[in-house]
């Protein structure tokens, strides 16, 4: 007979890089969902696509200035992320434009530039690597990179969750009764850039954000608060990771793109049967109580 449960792990007790590979989704499992989460709640969810392209003309300077060097092409994403951040927030409070919009031309102007320097010392294999990731080739460096993150994720939510689901909910009442929407909103954007950063080394800028929206999407068919939102995005993310490795493996298909489409399955399943405002139970009508 087969073993479903010994199939889906069979990999991962057999060969070091999928334990690897597992490792930093996992890690990027436990820290992106709940920004992904805050992303949501604040209407801010295609701004993270956006900010995922504006990560990559950094980390292509950091390539043409000391190759596949994880520090450096980890600093220059970081630089360049928040970079376009800040200047689309101040091109928003300096002219008409909406912040939506200045995202979207950054995010236009970042990806070509990205392309073009990595055009302009890497092969196509290269260009493959930044945009689709290499999660079957993450190093001690990288998991350690995304453990940080994981780490400096979980903290910074912890000291600034408060404020964050005030201005979440009412953001014109927490600037009447403290100064710290301003910082906290600094804060997050870093937060978001942090875990984009995190994500473009194990799945590549273009889809860096699909573990970040995915499962919080897909969570809020299953919970009503942010206190089950958060744990059930982790546990949605965490699942696609495991399934999305496992069917690379046995498929031979490429693994980031796998990972993926395995959130969107979730995602495709929790909006059919997901007891809050899923498709099938709005369907169904359910009987009345009759005397």
């Amino acid at each position: 007979m087969i073993d479903p449960f010994g199939t889906v792990l069979a990999p991962f007790v057999e060969f070091g890089f999928m334990r690897r590979a597992l490792a930093g989704c996992l890690a990027l499992s436990v820290s992106a969902p709940p920004v992904g989460v805050f992303l949501t709640l604040r209407r801010m969810s295609l701004m993270s696509d956006a900010m995922s392209h504006a990560i990559l003309p950094g980390a292509a300077a950091g390539f043409l200035v000391a190759g596949l060097s994880l520090p450096a092409m980890t600093l220059g994403g970081l630089v360049a992320g928040l970079a376009v951040a800040l200047l689309a927030g101040a091109v928003t409070r300096a002219t008409v434009v909406r912040e939506d919009a200045n995202l979207a031309a950054f995010y236009l102007i970042s990806l070509a530039a990205g392309v073009l320097l990595v055009s302009l010392r890497g092969s196509q294999i290269d260009l493959m690597h930044f945009l689709f990731g290499s999660v079957l080739a993450l190093d001690d460096a990288a998991l350690w990179l995304l453990g940080g993150i994981s780490t400096l994720t979980l903290l910074a939510l912890a000291l600034i969750y408060r404020p964050l689901v005030m201005e979440c909910v009412d953001p014109l009442f927490l600037r009447t009764v403290s100064r710290s929407g301003g910082p906290v909103h600094l804060a997050f954007l870093a937060l978001v850039v942090v875990n984009l950063v995190g994500g473009f080394q194990a799945l590549g800028t273009l889809l860096a954000v699909g573990l970040m929206l995915l499962p919080a999407v897909a969570a809020r068919f299953w919970a009503r608060d942010l206190g089950g939102l958060i744990p059930v995005s982790m546990l949605i993310a965490a699942t696609a990771s495991i399934s999305g490795l496992s069917v690379s493996y046995h498929f031979d298909l490429p693994s980031g793109p796998a990972i993926v489409l395995a959130a969107g399955a979730l995602y495709v399943a929790s909006m059919m049967v997901g007891p809050r405002g899923g498709l099938l139970r709005r369907l169904v009508r359910t009987r009345h109580l009759e005397a």
